[in-house]
């Protein structure tokens, strides 16, 4: 079969949303199909978001393959016959965040026109697509409660989970990801200043937000917790990643409201180890089951810091719970096996 997989990117940046494309594109290389990949340019400022959304349905792709595959919001204008989706989310600022302390955009006329286009746009690509799959369970419920549109969660995997493995269970929590407000590794940081044992916190990942940066040193200068807290504001090589996650306790992904479960959490599962998380960061819920392979704790770095040490002065449960997360991952379905066969049958 020809495959055209679609996506929009933000130019020279890397991240969830373009690891997706190139793994789906060599995977279904992989599974004998012919594949090729148009990555389109795209900013997200609102202000830019019609002519965008028209240049994007006037492209055509009728001739070009026989199946569409069509990733990050708003590619799915493209025109197909055969049109697949791996709907990662809406435009949030004008869908779930409307209105809400992480909303930034204005009220006014022109503002809410732009809204209104964009939904109605989105409506009208939703009903043309053949299938649509999404990234989790809290993204299918967003389509269905704005769209009323059905979907069916497919999780996406990591590229090679061989790659990773456990080399025991060290003295530090590892936090990998870029480092923005909206993944709070303020709130892990702030954890260390509660914690009794003698547990630390490693955290690797380029900074979006200088402020945001500065907001986190500053607060372990203050509290004196340079020896508790290791801060590398780089983009670190796969194998330095691997290694990390190989030697860690467990890991912390505590983003707010996030789309999935989030590549690290499956890093660390791969590794073997436990993954903590919070209540209200989206996604993770739909792989940990506290107390089996990790935990779900209030964003509260009090409670935080509770089970940092709690894996820390028992080495037995943190190897227990991590040694679960492989099984999680099975029990899920998460899988390219998996992934390939919805895409191509």
């Amino acid at each position: 079969m020809k495959i055209i997989v679609a996506s929009t990117i933000v130019p020279f940046v890397e991240g969830g949303g373009t690891l997706i494309v190139d793994w789906l594109e060599e995977k279904l290389r992989e599974a004998g199909h012919q594949v090729d990949v148009l990555k389109i340019p795209f900013s997200s400022y609102y202000k830019e978001m019609l002519p965008q959304l028209l240049a994007l349905r006037l492209y055509h792709l009728e001739e070009a393959c026989d199946r569409l595959i069509c990733i990050r919001m708003p590619s799915y204008l493209l025109q197909h016959p055969d049109k697949y989706l791996w709907f990662i989310h809406h435009y949030r600022e004008v869908y779930d965040l409307w209105e809400t302390p992480l909303d930034f955009l204005p009220k006014d006329p022109e503002t809410k026109a732009i809204r209104e286009y964009v939904m109605r746009a989105d409506d009208m690509a939703f009903k043309e697509a053949k299938k649509i799959y999404t990234n989790s369970k809290i993204v299918s419920k967003r389509l269905m409660d704005f769209n009323r549109v059905p979907s069916t969660p497919l999780y996406p995997p990591i590229y090679d989970p061989s790659r990773f493995y456990c080399e025991g269970y060290g003295d530090f929590i590892y936090y990998s990801s870029r480092i923005c407000q909206a993944k709070r590794q303020l709130l892990a940081v702030q954890a260390m200043k509660y914690t009794r044992s003698g547990v630390r916190l490693l955290l690797t990942g380029k900074a979006e937000q200088q402020g945001y940066l500065e907001e986190i040193t500053g607060f372990i200068k203050r509290h004196s917790l340079e020896k508790k807290v290791v801060l590398r504001e780089e983009w670190i090589s796969e194998e330095e990643k691997a290694d990390y996650n190989a030697r860690c306790l467990a890991a912390v992904y505590i983003p707010v409201d996030e789309d999935s479960y989030g590549y690290p959490s499956l890093e660390a599962h791969h590794s073997g180890k436990a993954v903590i998380s919070c209540t209200d960061s989206g996604g993770t819920d739909e792989l940990i089951l506290p107390g089996q392979n990790g935990f779900l704790v209030d964003p509260d770095p009090k409670k935080l810091a509770e089970v940092f040490d709690k894996l820390y002065e028992d080495k037995a449960l943190a190897e227990r719970m991590g040694g679960r997360g492989e099984a999680r991952i099975e029990e899920l379905g998460i899988t390219w096996e998996n992934v390939i066969r919805r895409f191509t049958e």
